[in-house]
């Protein structure tokens, strides 16, 4: 784990409060790799729902991970509080690149920082299909600042 280019709260656009599960502790006593994708993905899916685009259900547009990355700085366990920030760094046609920050509750500096890009499809057909329009204008805010 190293600080290189380690994020702060600032770089991020918008937050999502998160919680660890006892699950994700694993027998060397921290969080497991493996739990910080659940954990990305978590924090961009609540936002999408809670801004009123996503439909998990029954939309005809949902999206699929084709990509992911993670850089872990600092050991996290149960029971500690999570807060995700979130930014958006491209907004494509088809797809949305996220970078996502896993901050422990009231800390400045990112825990772990990873990405991920979702292709965004036809529910039934699975093809690629633009990003509707509702998807842009609550995604807009969260571009990152070149």
């Amino acid at each position: 784990m190293s600080n290189q280019q380690r994020g702060f709260r600032a770089d991020y656009a918008a937050f999502e409060p998160l919680d660890t599960r006892w699950a994700d502790n694993d027998i060397y006593g921290h969080v497991n790799n493996v739990a910080y994708y659940a954990l990305f993905d978590t924090a961009v899916n609540r936002f999408l729902i809670g801004a009123g685009v996503l439909d998990i259900h029954h939309g005809e547009t949902i999206g699929l991970v084709v990509e992911t990355g993670c850089k872990y700085y600092q050991p996290l366990a149960f029971p500690d509080r999570l807060e995700a920030g979130l930014r958006v760094a491209r907004l494509g046609n088809s797809s949305v690149r996220y970078e996502v920050a896993i901050f422990r509750e009231g800390q400045e500096d990112a825990a772990a920082e990873g990405h991920f890009v979702h292709v965004y499809v036809n529910r039934e057909t699975r093809r690629p299909a633009p990003l509707p329009e509702d998807f842009r204008e609550a995604l807009t805010p969260l571009l990152k600042d070149e």
